[in-house]
This record gives C-alpha cells, sequence and structure tokens, in this order.
C-alpha cells in the first residue's frame, strides 16, 4: 500500500487530498490493481463498465471497430491518465470502444458508484474527488476533440500536418518526439500505413518537415 500511495499521492485525481487520507480513501472506495501485459484487452467493446481505471504504468490505446473489423485508433492514454469514465459514469455502462494495454502496464481501478456516493462515514475526500474528476474528463473531452479537428481534415496530409502541429505544441518545440509509431499513427489518422509512409517522405523531400524514426522536425 506505502508503494501505491507514493505513486499516486501527485495524481491530478487526488489533488488536494492529503496524503495520509490516501491509505483510507483507497480502502473507502474498494479500490484494486491489476497488472496487463502487452497487447492484453483490458475492456472489450460492449463489455459492462463499473471502474474508472488509473494508468499507474505503462500505455493503452483506446480503439474503435466497426463492423467490418476495420479499427480506428482514438488515442492513446499514457501513465496517470484516467480511462473508463465515460462509460463508467453512463446509465448502460457498456463500452462503446475497446480499451487494449499497448504496453505492459498496471491499472488502478475505482469502482465508480463507491467515488460518487459518500459513504456513511462522509469521508471529507468525497467532494474534492468528484471535483477533480470532472476536470480531467474536461481535458479527456479535449483530447476527443483533437481527434475529430485532425481526420476532419480533407487530405493525408493536411491530417498529418495537424497532428505533427498539435503535438508540437502540446511538447513546445519544433523537434519533437511523436508517441506514436508508424501503424499507430496510421491507425490513429484512418489512413493506410503504405500511404502514411509514402506521404511523409514525399513532405520530407519537399522540405516540409524532417523526421528520423519517431523524431520530427517542424519549420521554424
Amino acid at each position: 500500500m506505502e508503494a501505491l500511495i507514493e505513486v499516486i499521492k501527485h495524481h491530478p485525481l487526488f489533488q488536494g487530498i492529503q496524503t495520509k487520507e490516501l491509505s483510507p480513501m483507497l480502502s473507502c472506495l474498494q479500490s484494486y490493481v491489476k497488472s496487463y501485459k502487452k497487447e492484453e484487452i483490458i475492456i472489450l467493446t460492449q463489455n459492462t463498465v463499473t471502474s474508472i481505471g488509473i494508468i499507474l504504468s505503462g500505455s493503452i490505446h483506446m480503439i474503435k471497430e466497426d463492423e467490418h473489423g476495420h479499427k480506428t485508433l482514438l488515442t492513446i492514454m499514457k501513465e496517470n491518465e484516467l480511462f473508463g469514465e465515460t462509460f463508467a459514469c453512463g446509465a448502460l455502462q457498456h463500452s462503446k470502444v475497446t480499451f487494449k494495454a499497448a504496453s505492459d502496464c498496471q491499472i488502478l481501478f475505482l469502482p465508480f458508484y463507491k467515488v460518487l456516493h459518500t459513504c456513511n462515514m462522509t469521508c471529507v475526500f468525497h467532494h474534492q474527488l468528484i471535483e477533480n474528476m470532472v476536470q480531467l474528463i474536461c481535458k479527456k473531452n479535449v483530447q476527443l476533440m483533437e481527434k475529430i479537428e485532425i481526420t476532419s481534415k480533407k487530405t493525408l496530409r493536411e491530417k498529418i500536418l495537424c497532428y505533427l502541429n498539435i503535438e508540437s505544441q502540446k511538447q513546445g518545440t519544433k523537434t519533437f518526439q511523436s508517441p506514436l509509431g508508424r501503424v499507430e499513427m496510421a491507425e490513429y489518422l484512418c489512413a493506410d500505413r503504405s500511404a502514411l509512409t509514402r506521404e511523409l517522405n514525399n513532405m520530407r523531400k519537399e522540405g516540409i518537415i524532417q523526421f528520423e524514426k519517431n523524431i520530427f522536425s517542424l519549420p521554424r
């Protein structure tokens, strides 16, 4: 428990909650930790979702699959991010997407009902926890809006430039490392991998971008 407290005490979800309150809080919420191997399914489409997940280590892919089996990578979630909150707090609680481990990862699960409803002890952390969660859900919505902005572009080149510019702004530099490999980027941009590779090479020849593997540079 002490090792877990050290990991989560600075997490935005627990901001404003004293470190000494974290252990009784986790007990009150009936939280639990589970580990997953890379490529292992965490939540499958149509699974019932009753808990919010916090990524303690590793990363997760949120994937949407259509009736023909075509997959779209909606977003990548990294250490300290939340997932599953959209479905856990809904009326039906059925996931519309699949969450898959992009690497070996460890997840802290918090039953949503326990988070939302104060217990008989009227623990002081509950209201702060709910306030923090609302802020994190807003942040997640911004990420999904970025995805819509990128994929709404008409051409693959426009999608690539939009994605790279957003990443550049996030990292505060014109030279940065993309969190997505080529396969992941193709899925994220809803593009064929070969077409993506070809377009990236064309953009480099034209001097629009420079890159070496996942390190990209944009014109200053």
